[in-house]
């Protein structure tokens, strides 16, 4: 019977581990680590306030804070969000979809807009 108590709680506790990020959530915060990083090697000529690269920067950081917290592999956090990356690296800044990106964090991290104020306080 202990066996069978200990296999149960180990059960709960793997899935609570990895209760934190879903695997749409993954997918959806590395589409967004690429949109951020477009944002922040913009192409010249592309209008933008700095205080969105900078934004952009610390939400990148806080995402993949998060995702090694709650047990992601920084391998597998790295490699999604290369290929999202390359995916929109040159593209043009995209406002609908960086504030839906911006959303996302808020709603799926825990105190989330505010670890990524306290990032780009720290960035310089």
């Amino acid at each position: 019977m202990k066996k069978y108590i200990l296999i149960i709680l180990s059960f709960l506790i793997f899935n609570l581990a990895h209760a934190g990020m879903s695997n749409s959530d993954k997918k959806k915060a590395w589409e967004c680590s690429g949109i951020y990083m477009a944002n922040y090697f913009l192409p010249s000529g592309e209008q933008f306030e700095y205080s969105m690269k900078e934004k952009s920067m610390a939400s990148v950081k806080v995402m993949k804070t998060y995702a090694l917290e709650v047990g992601i592999s920084e391998k597998e956090w790295d490699e999604g969000v290369n290929k999202a990356v390359d995916k929109y690296y040159g593209s043009k800044y995209d406002k609908a979809k960086t504030e839906d990106c911006h959303s996302f964090i808020e709603a799926s991290i825990p105190n989330g807009a505010e670890r990524v104020k306290k990032v780009v306080q720290t960035l310089y």
